[in-house]
């Protein structure tokens, strides 16, 4: 059998003790707290920036943390898969991946969901007009982009059910695009995301994000 690059470091078993070096003893110990710190980061960032008035802030103000906490727990689930695929480690997450999905789940629902009924409470009927008026007019197909990215996320979570099927791969791969969208949906819309170290840091997130995406896919289709 003949190696590329790609399938030499998708063939766990030969570079197992080297992996060892790099990844994480303890890779549910590592998940977690990853999970967390990029959790606690976002919910610093969001309320540093209206300085802690917790009284004060509406509907308006609340439904972006949800959005940020969302994609931030999932970029840690797309870590974590990667380490996993890494090291061959693949047992004893079942709480972690469990848990952390309905967080995430939540948080998926609530980010959109709030901002449809505050904006129909306040006289701007259903999206996508609604949306539309919220944003500035050139911003507004972003809101769109993050429309169909939720769609996808619900879809993704018949996994339970549709995973076996042949074609669940390509829902795999809308998965993997929504991120992406995700990250620059936020990218350009989320005021907590247009300068300082959380901007910095978001730009890392995606860079990462690409490369565990490239990284799983080259896993799936390129070992010989």
């Amino acid at each position: 059998m003949q190696y590329t690059m790609s399938s030499v470091f998708c063939n766990v078993p030969s570079l197992y003790l080297a992996m060892k070096v790099v990844a994480p003893k303890n890779l549910n110990a590592f998940a977690w707290s990853l999970t967390a710190t990029a959790s606690m980061l976002v919910v610093y960032v969001w309320g540093a920036s209206f300085g802690w008035e917790l009284r004060a802030v509406n509907a308006y103000q609340f439904f972006p943390v949800l959005g940020l906490l969302a994609f931030s727990i999932m970029w840690a689930h797309y870590m974590v898969g990667a380490l996993k695929r890494l090291t061959g480690r693949f047992d004893g997450m079942e709480n972690y991946t469990r848990y952390t999905g309905y967080v995430v789940l939540v948080a998926l629902v609530l980010h959109p969901g709030i901002l449809v009924y505050q904006r129909f409470h306040d006289g701007f009927g259903l999206p996508p007009g609604s949306y539309e008026s919220f944003v500035a007019p050139s911003m507004a197909w972003l809101t769109l982009l993050g429309t169909a990215s939720f769609f996808i996320f619900l879809a993704y979570e018949l996994r339970r059910w549709y995973a076996g099927k042949k074609w669940w791969k390509y829902v795999v791969a809308a998965g993997d695009l929504a991120m992406l969208a995700s990250f620059y949906h936020g990218l350009r819309l989320g005021s907590q995301l247009q300068g300082g170290w959380f901007h910095a840091l978001w730009l890392f997130y995606g860079a990462t994000l690409s490369m565990s995406i490239v990284y799983k896919c080259r896993c799936r289709y390129s070992v010989a």
